[in-house]
């Protein structure tokens, strides 16, 4: 895509290498190439969409070395990005990608920036640059849609306010921050991180096309749980994944390997066993019955069915592992070009949202011998990936809590649209949902519309016009008040599952009485 604008990145490479002369730490930089106006064209200005291309550098002209670089732009037009080389974008979708608030690129394959004293000043270690292709709206010429500021996203890195160079090109020079904690032990890779989820990658095995890898994944948050986890990932390369065990795949058609590059490149390969072909798997723990397979299972912290349970509620099942075997392309094939899949992604059933981060290099990590000896094995390499849990959005609540009492007739049902109202029609979004006979709670929606209208003209409750929406919840949870005397009080919980896969109930316990259990 950059190819007719060669020449003038060369010359804004020239032109870089010139400011950065004098500069002391990480000079970041971005300038706008070129923009040509798309289909449709319209007369309004502000709703013409323009396609753009531009070109971010980030040169390490300090003393220190710099790991998994991470450069932030802040893109402010209602930018579309299209493609962008020499990185990934941190926490980013698929391409198209909306880009307006703003977004983070992280290194991709160069990771890390070496220092010009470590490799007598050779740009290609120093140095790396994102060529940026998208779509950006309402900035006609002479206009220039620029982005508010860049800046280094790295810990330790205090970075000013940019400063513009004329109306296409800006600068900012990172510096180290004094201020800043100093790790005191010596690694040779990136710290590891604090997350609610730890998902590490390592590989214990490597060959020249293929290597064997572990992925295991920690519970760390006090409260967060995980119930029939799915992870995804991409493959940046072209890999594709030939056997697993303690997980499997949820698509296992090797026609992408046969017809595609892979296919082409091992022409005598035998794809009918191979697990997944997909750049982007999905992957599913397997259920407690394949523990003692000998061929998928026999591994620890396996096949709990996508369990993960908090530390603190029981520390054995706060983890999950699994082992794959992943075969590589060209030009990857040297025993050491290991390069992890991109773009983590996990989520569950009933369970908080998580946000992943891009995988940081770390040091490897450390086993007991197998041997049952006093000594440690280490990972041939290993990264780490960290999700932390995000404030959903009220369409993706996935259970809602239904109230009843003893002392009232009526049960208050879970709120109109509770968990989402998407795909309804035909009623009403914002009514209230009207109150029911306590008998009506143990069906579902559907059947409660008789019972519930019947209730209304016993009792002179206003039936609404169009009726309220269901609340769309495949799991709700109603609370009871059983008593209240001056001493206490007892309560019971009741749970519904009302979606096609099974959800195993949590266990409640009331102080005063007795321990109660959903169905």
């Amino acid at each position: 895509m950059f190819a007719m604008a060669k020449p003038m990145i060369m010359q804004i490479l020239q032109r870089h290498r010139l400011a950065w002369m004098n500069a002391m730490g990480l000079f970041l930089t971005y300038s706008f190439i070129s923009r040509e106006k798309e289909y449709p064209r319209v007369k309004n200005a502000s709703a013409q969409a323009w396609a753009f291309k531009s070109l971010a550098t980030i040169t390490n002209t300090g003393q220190y070395e710099l790991k998994g670089w991470q450069m932030f732009v802040g893109f402010q037009h209602k930018e579309i990005l299209v493609s962008a080389s020499g990185a990934i974008v941190v926490d980013g979708d698929d391409f198209p990608l909306e880009v307006g608030n703003g977004t983070t690129f992280a290194g991709n394959p160069m990771t890390d920036l070496k220092t010009a004293i470590d490799t007598a000043g050779d740009f290609t270690q120093i140095s790396a640059q994102i060529e940026i292709t998208g779509s950006v709206f309402g900035i006609k010429p002479p206009g220039v849609p620029m982005p508010k500021n860049i800046k280094l996203v790295d810990d330790g890195y205090k970075c000013p306010k940019a400063t513009l160079k004329g109306k296409t090109y800006m600068q900012v020079c990172c510096k180290k921050d004094p201020k800043a904690k100093v790790e005191k032990k010596t690694l040779k890779f990136l710290p590891r991180r604090y997350g609610d989820l730890s998902l590490t990658y390592d590989v214990l095995q490597a060959y020249g096309s293929n290597y064997q890898a572990q992925v295991t994944i920690d519970n760390i948050n006090p409260l967060g749980r995980l119930d029939h986890w799915n992870l995804t990932w991409e493959w940046m390369n072209g890999e594709f994944i030939t056997k697993m065990r303690g997980a499997y795949t949820h698509k296992r058609d090797f026609s992408e390997c046969v017809y595609g590059p892979a296919g082409q490149y091992y022409k005598d390969f035998d794809f009918s066993t191979v697990m997944n072909c997909e750049k982007k798997p999905t992957i599913s723990d397997l259920p407690p019955e394949r523990k003692n397979d000998s061929q998928v299972g026999k591994l620890p912290y396996c096949c709990r069915n996508g369990t993960l349970l908090p530390s603190i509620m029981d520390e054995s099942k706060a983890r999950s592992i699994f082992q794959l075997e992943v075969f590589k392309m060209p030009p990857f094939l040297n025993r050491t070009a290991l390069v992890p899949p991109e773009k983590w992604k996990i989520d569950g059933v009933v369970n908080p949202q998580y946000k992943c981060g891009p995988p940081i290099r770390v040091d490897p990590t450390e086993f007991p011998d197998p041997s049952g000896l006093d000594s440690k094995t280490y990972a041939i390499a290993s990264w780490q990936v960290t999700c932390n849990i995000t404030r959903p959005k009220d369409k993706l609540s996935r259970c809602c809590v239904s109230f009843s009492a003893y002392y009232n007739r009526s049960a208050i049902p879970c709120s109109t649209c509770a968990c989402g109202c998407d795909n309804n029609e035909g009623c009403s979004k914002t009514a209230r949902a009207m109150l029911l006979p306590t008998e009506s709670l143990l069906v579902p929606f559907d059947n409660r519309t008789t019972k519930a209208i019947a209730w209304a003209d016993l009792n002179k409750f206003k039936v609404p016009n169009p009726r309220p929406c269901p609340d769309n919840c495949p799991v709700s949870i109603n609370w009871h008040i059983d008593s209240d005397y001056k001493t206490g009080w007892t309560a019971s919980i009741t749970l519904f599952n009302w979606d096609n896969s099974p959800f195993r109930g949590l266990v409640f316990c009331n102080p005063n009485r007795q321990s109660l259990q959903g169905p």
